[in-house]
């Protein structure tokens, strides 16, 4: 699982642009520095070989090969991120073609999860072996030479040829999410191949995969000679059961929840329609090894009966450091988190100093507002960089890059150009819970006097705006269709974005 999580290092392009190339060097960097992380389940013994992104940007994968004796090597594919071509590769389940790459003709797989093998069988990738780290050394490593602008397969030929014959080498087939669903097809077809004359045993190991095909493809994914076949599953995460048993998650969450409401129910009816009857399996459906299946790990913040909520939850099920904590791995350290800039509005070209607070800020850091590089900062810390507005205009998201990702945009990380006014956010709402009349202190940004309190169309009375971060106010009675309702913010013609920090349940 972690090799699998490290392939989602560097996923997110630089907001203002980079060449894929660029982005590949980056990826590159932040592999290779997390798999020489002792710290890590991988223990710093793994050695990054081959590394190919495709030209969208929409699927990566490495090789790598364990230097501790064991004669491991692995390949891990990337899953899910924020991409049109990813999603779409996710949501084309509608159409299924075959999938001749095994050495059948028989065997249906959805056109997504052809779309993306086929990208990553065909990139051209390159070579991580430094000069330097080619010529065998004292403690007996060997001689790996790999050819460069090779396709993985031609990679691994290259790497199982350089490798000790004995053990018999075993290549691992991995991945998450996407990830572990192109794995299954990368698997059987590298079982297809011949590998002469270290042919290695071939395992098959995928978390949280979503379904490639029918029951032709995973009848014929059990039935191939693996030295390991496992497919882990968290219980409560929603990917994997697609495309066989989507409609189920209609019953989740168990307490304390978050519960799906109609709008959920109707959105996974809606996703699960998508495949157009396409009655799709899970390769070793029957026996997946799962975890959390008592529901014991869940984000707490996240168990309203919203919609908002059960996204969130479902985030949280799915993430890559979830399935590590449930299966008892370090996590793998995240990129950068920017959680609040300060001031959020100012005039660009014009001197203003914006300090953007988080985490794992690094000297490596490059900054963008918006589509535009900031080209003048300072990274003060690792919480902490001091920067120098760009020119620029309207609302845009200050975001951090490093070599192991890029911030996401976050609503207190945004910064309004030509003077303001500050974006209107709500970042949390204390109690988050009460009766009518409960006064609550509502944080955020952007608040100003005459600011207008409402829950849905309801204004809060005895409204205080004490600060431009924080007003006081009273939650109004209660309608008897209100559970958790949205507290927002209006200054002049804007309204702060609705979310999980602006939720406020009633309690009688």
């Amino acid at each position: 699982m972690t090799l699998s999580a490290i392939a989602a290092t560097a996923a997110t392009p630089r907001p203002s642009g980079e060449s894929l190339q660029d982005q590949l060097e980056r990826a590159r960097l932040g592999i290779t520095a997390q798999l020489n992380n002792a710290g890590l389940a991988t223990g710093s013994s793994w050695e990054l070989m081959w590394l190919a992104l495709s030209p969208d940007n929409a699927n990566l994968a490495y090789l790598a090969w364990n230097s501790d004796g064991s004669n491991q090597i692995a390949v891990a594919v990337r899953g899910t991120i924020d991409h049109p071509i990813d999603m779409m590769e996710d949501l084309d389940v509608g159409t299924v073609v075959p999938f001749t790459a095994g050495g059948s003709t028989d065997i249906a797989i959805s056109a997504g999860a052809m779309a993306a093998f086929t990208q990553i069988i065909t990139a051209r990738g390159i070579t991580t072996v430094a000069p330097e780290q080619a010529q065998a050394c004292e403690s007996g490593r060997p001689e790996i030479v790999l050819p460069s602008d090779a396709t993985l397969v031609q990679a691994l030929s290259s790497l199982l040829t350089s490798v000790p014959s004995t053990p018999q080498p075993t290549l691992y087939v991995t991945g998450h999410s996407l990830g572990g669903c192109i794995a299954t097809t990368l698997a059987t077809y590298l079982q297809a191949q011949t590998i002469q004359p270290n042919k290695p045993r071939l395992a098959l190991v995928t978390f949280a995969a979503p379904t490639a095909g029918l029951k032709s493809f995973a009848d014929y994914v059990g039935s191939r000679p693996w030295s390991l076949n496992e497919r882990w599953v968290n219980v409560y995460d929603l990917v994997p059961r697609a495309w066989s048993e989507l409609l189920t998650a209609k019953s989740w969450y168990p307490a304390p929840g978050p519960t799906a409401n109609d709008e959920v129910k109707g959105l996974l009816s809606v996703i699960d329609g998508l495949r157009k009857g396409n009655a799709y399996v899970q390769p070793s459906a029957a026996n997946p090894k799962t975890v959390n299946a008592n529901y014991s790990k869940y984000d707490n913040g996240l168990v309203n009966q919203t919609t908002a909520d059960f996204l969130g939850q479902v985030a949280f099920q799915h993430a890559n450091s979830t399935y590590l904590t449930l299966l008892g791995a370090p996590v793998v350290p995240a990129g950068p988190v920017v959680t609040s800039v300060s001031p959020t509005y100012g005039w660009g070209g014009k001197s203003v100093t914006v300090t953007i607070t988080g985490s794992g800020f690094t000297k490596d850091s490059v900054v963008d507002f918006g589509p535009i590089p900031c080209s003048l900062f300072t990274v003060d810390s690792t919480t902490q960089i001091t920067a120098t507005a760009p020119d620029g205009h309207g609302i845009v998201d200050v975001r951090v890059t490093t070599m192991l990702g890029t911030s996401p945009a976050v609503p207190l990380g945004r910064f309004a150009y030509d003077g303001g006014p500050a974006p209107v956010v709500v970042s949390r709402v204390f109690p988050r819970s009460g009766t009518a009349n409960t006064q609550v202190t509502i944080s955020g940004s952007g608040f100003a006097a005459g600011a207008a309190v409402r829950i849905k169309d309801v204004a809060l009375s005895a409204v205080t705006v004490a600060s431009p971060t924080q007003i006081t106010a009273k939650v109004p009675l209660r309608r008897p269709e209100w559970k958790t309702v949205d507290i927002t913010v209006t200054v002049g013609v804007a309204t702060s974005p609705t979310g999980p920090a602006d939720e406020f349940t009633y309690t009688g």
